[in-house]
């Protein structure tokens, strides 16, 4: 994997292909995206992307908030988090802009403290995909 091999558009392409195939492929390839990034072949965006979407599938929290859940009033949310305080921290690491930013993607506002108390609720709407 790397744009040095098959391009930045191969690279990209290559990284939605596992991004969005079934659980089984994404954890085969979770270590080759983790290599990749290591040597800087990927971003980190990337693979934080995926450890998200793992997690998710896996009825575990996320750890980069990426993954959002709708409910069945179509209300979307950010999918279970952990340490939600501390989130920014981890999405800047990787070269994620802070959640109150993307989450403007769906009309939502951020607001950590209540989501800490909306997430035994959130937790409760997470099915295991």
């Amino acid at each position: 994997m790397g744009s040095d091999v098959i391009g930045n558009q191969g690279n990209s392409t290559l990284f939605l292909v596992i991004q969005h195939a079934d659980l089984k492929t994404q954890e085969k390839y979770l270590p080759m995206m983790r290599e990749a990034v290591k040597n800087g072949k990927a971003y980190g965006s990337s693979l934080a992307l995926l450890e998200d979407r793992i997690e998710i599938r896996n009825g575990r929290k996320q750890i980069y908030g990426s993954q959002i859940g709708m409910d069945d009033k179509n209300t979307y949310y950010v999918a279970p988090l952990i340490d939600p305080d501390n989130v920014d921290k981890r999405r800047a690491e990787v070269g994620l802009p802070p959640l109150s930013d993307y989450v403007k993607n769906w009309n939502m506002i951020w607001d950590v403290e209540q989501y800490k108390k909306d997430l035994p609720i959130l937790e409760s709407k997470q099915k295991k995909y």
